[in-house]
């Protein structure tokens, strides 16, 4: 018995290997919003990421006889979507803003896990004034992660992929793809502690 669930873009992708007139404006009604989040969260920029995101909608129809269907549609459009945006960044060459994980995360554990205590400062979340600056160094602190840490958090994180998902989407493995969400998330945690903390 095979084990995979039905793909919830099957009539999607009938209509657009059918060459259906509508199918375009399907896609970027279902994919758009969510192509171009990711697209804006690799490359930092709007103009970056609406080339990225109209280049990738364009590919995935363009190409879509040669999705298999061994993955779920929405795992190959945001493999389209990620290299795209990977490309975009290549080509402008722009690692200024970026910082190696390795300069500023908490030491880890032979497993890999975090065992240093850090603060609680959940219970201020609430606080009204807080929310919008929080907003602010949350999206800060994504932004500076190296893009393919920031792509991987993103697409677990934000748009809710399971990290088998991911893995396929990105052409990683499963411990690849759970070490970069895991280390992502050490990273913005520790860097809300330090906003918190100075905060107080």
């Amino acid at each position: 018995m095979d084990a995979r669930k039905p793909d919830a873009d099957a009539a999607l992708v009938d209509a657009l290997r059918r060459d259906d007139p509508e199918a375009p404006e399907l896609l970027v009604g279902t994919y758009g919003d969510r192509v171009y989040r990711l697209a804006l969260r690799i490359t930092g920029g709007n103009e970056d990421a609406e080339e990225v995101a109209q280049d990738a909608l364009w590919t995935a129809a363009r190409k879509i006889q040669t999705f298999k269907g061994e993955s779920a549609f929405g795992s190959w459009l945001y493999r389209i979507t990620a290299n795209a945006a990977y490309q975009k960044l290549r080509a402008r060459r722009s690692k200024a803003r970026e910082i190696a994980l390795d300069d500023v995360l908490p030491v880890l554990d032979e497993d890999g896990r975090h065992f240093e205590p850090m603060a609680d400062w959940s219970s201020r979340v609430d606080e009204q004034a807080l929310q919008g600056e929080l907003r602010r160094v949350l999206g800060e602190a994504i932004d500076a992660l190296p893009a393919d840490y920031r792509t991987a958090l993103v697409m677990h994180d934000v748009e809710g992929l399971s990290n088998p998902d991911i893995a396929e989407a990105l052409g990683l493995s499963l411990p690849a793809v759970k070490s970069r969400v895991h280390r992502s998330r050490l990273y913005v945690r520790q860097r809300l502690a330090e906003y918190m903390g100075g905060a107080g």
